[in-house]
């Protein structure tokens, strides 16, 4: 388990970590003026939008994932993305086509902590009605796409 320490390491680690431009300029050959102006480019345009770790999130407590599609009142979608925002066991959030109209990833300690996040999920004003699943296993977790893959699929698609 995590102590004090650890978790001020991981949040200093948010605000702090960056990747070492004079490292890359050399595993590159590229100067390290260039690196550092295309990382700023590429920062500016949200190519790049951080450098946070990324988080095993069971191995901080949260062994419980669920996704639950939200049913939202008419004309109540700003206020209950902002009230969403405000659930921090609510990790992604995404307006989808199909049945409900919000998809949203939810972690939590047990099945008792999942339950007291849906119903603050559900005392958010505009929630006409929820649908969660548990995820059993995980087989895949990509936290990013493989850069290289990614730009020689799109030059096919030309």
């Amino acid at each position: 388990m995590m102590d004090a320490l650890d978790h001020r390491i991981v949040a200093a680690l948010a605000e702090t970590t960056r990747p070492n431009v004079l490292d890359l300029s050399r595993r590159l050959g590229v100067a390290r003026n260039t690196v550092q102006s295309r990382l700023d480019h590429l920062q500016r345009d949200g190519v790049i939008s951080g450098y946070e770790p990324v988080l095993h999130l069971p191995a901080l407590g949260y062994q419980v994932l669920a996704f639950s599609t939200l049913e939202i009142v008419q004309g109540s979608e700003r206020r209950v993305l902002d009230g969403l925002a405000e659930i921090p066991e609510i990790v992604e959030a995404h307006k989808i086509t199909g049945p409900g109209d919000v998809l949203v990833r939810i972690v939590a300690r047990t099945n008792d902590h999942l339950n007291d996040v849906l119903e603050r999920v559900l005392s958010l004003p505009g929630i006409a009605r929820t649908t969660t699943s548990l995820a059993l296993t995980s087989h895949v977790e990509r936290m990013h796409v493989n850069a290289e893959t990614s730009l020689s699929l799109s030059t096919l698609s030309s």
